[in-house]
């Protein structure tokens, strides 16, 4: 359709508001480590594929509102360490971002260095 290519796809927009609406819907402070969580998850996430980001988020608002039933609290979700939550998180899912592109780019130029340096 002509409309997606200009707007991009319309169904991963649509998924996105229900993830919006279900982070919302969480209570204080599951919303809030939500939002915090997303915002690094944005950041660092697989940003040039939007059916990776789309799961990512959606499963995220699962992890939460299994929690929220459960009682776990927040501190026992994300353990003693968010970043390494995140990050672990972040792993099951395709796509690349800034970040990513940077590390294999950095990996790539080592190896390359120590492969020059070994002849």
């Amino acid at each position: 359709m002509w409309i997606e290519k200009l707007t991009g796809d319309l169904g991963d927009k649509k998924r996105y508001r229900e993830y919006k609406a279900r982070v919302k819907n969480l209570p204080e402070p599951y919303r809030e480590a939500a939002n915090g969580l997303e915002r690094y998850l944005m950041y660092l996430g697989p940003s040039d594929d939007g059916k990776s980001l789309i799961a990512m988020l959606s499963d995220l608002a699962d992890l939460f509102e299994r929690a929220v039933a459960d009682g776990t609290p927040v501190r026992h979700l994300v353990g003693s360490d968010p970043v390494e939550f995140a990050e672990t998180f972040m792993q099951n899912y395709g796509g690349g971002s800034w970040i990513r592109k940077e590390r294999a780019r950095l990996e790539k130029a080592i190896d390359e260095a120590v492969a020059e340096e070994e002849r």
